[in-house]
């Protein structure tokens, strides 16, 4: 049993499934965003090798290992949500599967080979807000949600560094930055494949964007269905439902 710090608690991964993960509402709770995307991104199922940018505490990569027996690479840069991810990886038993580093992602040569990952996720920070006036008072929520430490081109040029020609990169983000998102995958041939939009229910607008791009890819967008979380009465609706109990 690993330790837990002050104010840290153990969730279930996914409701009905036994796999658990630390949080702390001081410090990072993973929210749907993280679980869609580890839904939405194509794996290999055996063998391969993924990495995962602003890992936070680790929630993507041990959602991925249910699906997939790659290596697993995640990279965050706040310490003490390094720490969490790294225990949440030990008391899940998958340390020889899902490595932890601690690391910013603008600057992880010689950490990583160039080229290297069949596949990389990111859930990066949303909001390009320059002044401080305008992030969040507790500084680990601010790091991850706010482009502190890096912007969206940063993790785009990451993941172009670090994905095998042919490999894929998934991410979600916000729809207002689709136009950014497309134009930066172009500018570092990552080619936009798979696109869906994430809608509260019917009748509201967009509040999430599900991406995914080729290296050095041929263009041929595919604009999935759209997915719907919530029904008319307020329940989850079945493909929603069915992404967050991981059926």
């Amino acid at each position: 049993m690993v330790e837990l710090y002050h104010n840290e608690r153990l969730d279930y991964l996914l409701a009905g499934q036994g796999m658990q993960i630390i949080q702390s509402p001081e410090v990072f709770s993973f929210s749907l965003d993280a679980v869609l995307l580890a839904h939405f991104a194509y794996v290999p199922i055996k063998r391969g090798k993924i990495l995962d940018l602003c890992t936070g505490n680790g929630v993507i990569p041990l959602l991925l290992s249910r699906k997939t027996g790659a290596e697993i690479t995640g990279v965050e840069l706040q310490e003490r949500i390094f720490q969490m991810a790294e225990r949440s990886v030990t008391m899940n038993g998958l340390t020889e599967q899902i490595n932890i580093l601690h690391a910013d992602l603008n600057h992880l040569q010689p950490l990583l080979q160039q080229s290297n990952f069949d596949v990389i996720t990111c859930n990066p920070p949303y909001f390009p807000t320059p002044l401080s006036s305008e992030h969040n008072e507790n500084p680990h929520l601010t790091i991850a949600r706010h482009e502190v430490y890096c912007t969206l081109e940063d993790v785009v040029k990451a993941c172009k560094l670090y994905v095998r020609p042919g490999g894929k990169v998934a991410m979600v983000h916000r729809p207002g930055r689709i136009v950014d998102i497309i134009h930066l995958f172009r500018q570092y041939k990552l080619e936009p494949k798979r696109l869906q939009l994430v809608y509260p229910k019917q009748g509201r607008e967009a509040n999430m964007l599900l991406v995914e791009g080729t290296r050095d890819g041929k263009p041929d967008l595919k604009i999935l269905p759209p997915l719907y979380i919530y029904d008319e009465n307020g329940d989850y609706t079945k493909e929603a439902k069915d992404i967050i109990y991981g059926k």
